[in-house]
C-alpha cells in the first residue's frame, strides 16, 4: 500500500524539501495534491476531497528518517 507514492516521494524529495520543508504533504500517486502545517490539517483537507486508503501523508524533511522507522 502506498508502495507508488513512496517511491514518488524518494525519487523527488530534494525537490519537494526545497519547496515543502517541514510542511506534511498529502500524495496521490505521483502527485502533491498539497501541503499543510500538520497531520491533522494534511488529513482533514485530504479526506473532504478523497477517500480515506487513496492518499498518503508524507512529511516533508530531508534524508531517509522522513520516510523510515526504527523500533527498538
Amino acid at each position: 500500500m502506498f508502495e507508488k507514492e513512496l517511491a514518488f516521494f524518494i525519487a523527488n524529495q530534494n525537490e519537494l524539501v526545497a519547496r515543502h520543508r517541514g510542511k506534511v504533504l498529502v500524495i496521490r500517486g505521483e502527485r502533491v495534491e498539497g501541503a499543510y502545517e500538520s497531520p491533522l490539517a494534511a488529513y482533514t483537507a485530504a479526506e473532504t476531497q478523497f477517500q480515506p486508503g487513496t492518499f498518503m501523508l508524507q512529511p516533508c524533511e530531508p534524508g531517509p528518517g522522513a520516510y523510515t522507522v526504527t523500533i527498538g
